[in-house]
């Protein structure tokens, strides 16, 4: 159906929900992905499902569909995070379905969002939630992200991997000082499990731009972005910038701890 060497669209999605029988989902959804020839990758977890895939546009169009009102999941995921772009050439080698403990690993029982997680933001309302002067925003991103790009005024937690993030959160936030959090991540979820844990540990008023920075470099116009530089994808695009477009950077390989 789809051509490797053919323009591709693009599909990031996650859902935080239960799948107590994810491991026997794990075949059915490989192969229903194989016979539409889509690439990429898939996480799933009794805590829900995660993922990038690529394809030809009518065979994303026909996995959404599945996933949303299919007999695959039996109508659980009706609150995907679903976001799309494009690629001019298939942006993955393969196709990988991976059962996982947790579908973004931070390590912390506690922090489970199908129970509690912070106040979304749209992305036309986030530039007035961060220009206020109590607000701390705060990056959860591995470093090496944040180098590529942010927002002003970020706060960059300097961790390698999204594990580290509980520790830093331990060290440098005080839920009586920092009463404002606004959070953000490339497309939601990490945010889901930060704010889930910062709830879980006190602090008072937690917010998270829904959708994430993708979400945000789709809808908001550069004229009135407050976004600086570009956001890291975990595909051969490398980076994306204002309006989803490919960025012209380097195909390199950068293995750095691959959580979202």
């Amino acid at each position: 159906m789809s051509r490797p060497d053919s323009a591709a669209k693009v599909a990031a999605f996650y859902q935080f929900v239960a799948l107590p029988e994810y491991r026997e989902l794990r075949e059915p959804l490989r192969a229903f992905c194989a016979d539409l020839e889509l690439k990429g990758s898939v996480l799933l977890a009794q805590e829900g499902i995660n993922g990038t895939v690529a394809g030809a546009p009518e065979a994303i169009d026909a996995f959404v569909h599945e996933l949303a009102h299919g007999g695959l999941f039996g109508g659980r995921l009706d609150n995907l995070e679903l976001k799309f772009s494009a690629a001019e050439a298939m942006p993955f080698g393969r196709l990988k379905v991976r059962l996982k403990k947790e579908i973004v690993t931070l390590g912390d029982a506690a922090a489970d969002p199908t129970r509690q997680v912070g106040t979304y933001v749209d992305a036309s309302e986030w530039n007035a939630l961060i220009s206020a002067p109590d607000t701390l925003l705060l990056d959860t991103r591995n470093a090496f992200e944040v180098a590529m790009g942010t927002f002003d005024g970020a706060i960059d937690p300097g961790i390698k991997s999204f594990g580290q993030f509980k520790d830093f959160a331990a060290e440098r936030l005080d839920p009586a000082r920092h009463r404002r959090i606004a959070m953000f991540c490339t497309g939601g979820i990490r945010c889901e499990k930060a704010s889930a844990h910062l709830l879980a540990r006190g602090f008072a008023e937690v917010y998270h731009l829904k959708g994430g920075i993708l979400k945000y470099l789709e809808e908001v116009p550069e004229a009135e972005s407050r976004w600086r530089g570009e956001c890291f994808v975990f595909d051969e695009r490398v980076a994306l910038g204002h309006g989803l477009r490919e960025r012209g950077l380097l195909k390199q390989e950068m293995e750095h701890g691959r959580d979202e």
